[in-house]
């Protein structure tokens, strides 16, 4: 009995072994010539196309930047949109290389769907949206509500838990899509709507009349957004967790898009590494010495993705909040390049 249980032990290692996503997804990247790059199916602020197909926001950023690093190319990136319901299968199946798709970093996810988070993105928080006409000022007064809601999502979840915890009646009207769920909520099948605040903010946008609704000043969680990739490749996983990295060490370096030649002559010893002039902290992630400057010149800094993409200059005009750095009061923060 031993000895069969070790040819089956010996046979699933030997499969593992065997299984293209250990240290090669890269090399796959590279002879593809492409990066493919899991979205959503339109947020505006996090990804979406516009009327010619080409693709913007924060999710977006992140793949750009990764094409920009890989190929001295942000343009070669193919996005792949994806439902909530679809976007773990994409990921598990190798149809997409990153999934970079406003998902919640929970524990369930991190540790049972063959993947990992490489850091956040956004830092979110559920809230709900409502008709003006309602009168409705707090979310405590949504008992006996009906709310639409996206399927599948750690959305329905906390809902569910809200209004469990406050002894309150509700009837959740759930939909398979975000587009479903913002239709059904406009055409009063349902009282409320309730997303992420960045999401509630975009989807408002959607609507016939977007001054008749209100994003309700409560907050039922934490939304912590990022993107994931396939467990059993330590290469890849670093390569995209210092992406992030990289724009926000950028931000707080002051180097941004448009400085980014003039800062890589700086004698800081901070900025020396980061432009690869000390070290070989690019050749260690299996890329060049100019990463850093790659990133910066396709996509600029944290900030400068964010503000362009969700910030008071954009459409969505959400203040920096939680997002902002960590020394301007904010809860952003990477570590250093050294």
């Amino acid at each position: 009995m031993k000895c069969v249980s070790l040819a089956v032990t010996l046979a699933f290692a030997a499969s593992l072994a065997a299984q293209p996503a250990g240290a090669q997804t890269l090399k796959a990247v590279k002879d593809r010539g492409q990066l493919s790059c899991g979205v959503s199916k339109g947020l505006q602020g996090f990804s979406a196309p516009d009327d010619n197909g080409n693709w913007s926001g924060i999710d977006v950023d992140v793949c750009r930047a990764i094409a920009a690093e890989i190929f001295d190319d942000p343009t070669k990136v193919k996005f792949v949109p994806l439902s909530a319901k679809d976007r773990f299968a994409a990921l598990q199946s190798g149809a997409i290389d990153v999934l970079s798709r406003n998902t919640t970093w929970t524990l369930s996810r991190d540790v049972g769907l063959g993947a990992s988070f490489t850091g956040v993105t956004y830092y979110d928080q559920q809230g709900f949206m409502v008709k003006k006409s309602l009168k409705v000022n707090s979310a405590l007064e949504l008992s006996s509500a009906t709310v639409c809601v996206q399927t599948g999502t750690t959305t329905e979840l906390n809902l569910a838990d809200y209004f469990k915890s406050n002894n309150m009646k509700y009837e959740v009207i759930a939909f398979d899509t975000n587009d479903e769920a913002v239709k059904a909520y406009e055409f009063g099948r349902c009282d409320a709507f309730t997303d992420d605040v960045s999401g509630l903010y975009a989807n408002r946008l959607k609507l016939s009349n977007p001054t008749e609704h209100v994003v309700l000043p409560d907050v039922i969680s934490k939304e912590p957004l990022g993107p994931m990739v396939r467990d059993g490749d330590s290469q890849w996983f670093d390569i995209v967790k210092w992406t992030l990295f990289a724009m926000l060490d950028a931000e707080e370096l002051g180097v941004t898009q448009k400085n980014v030649d003039e800062m890589a002559k700086s004698d800081k010893p901070e900025l020396k590494r980061a432009f690869g002039v000390d070290g070989n902290f690019g050749e260690q992630l299996g890329l060049t010495k100019d990463w850093f400057s790659r990133i910066i010149k396709a996509v600029g800094n944290y900030g400068e993705s964010f503000e362009r993409n969700v910030g008071v200059g954009s459409k969505l005009q959400i203040a920096r909040g939680l997002n902002n750095l960590w020394n301007k009061g904010g809860i952003q923060y990477a570590p250093p390049i050294r």
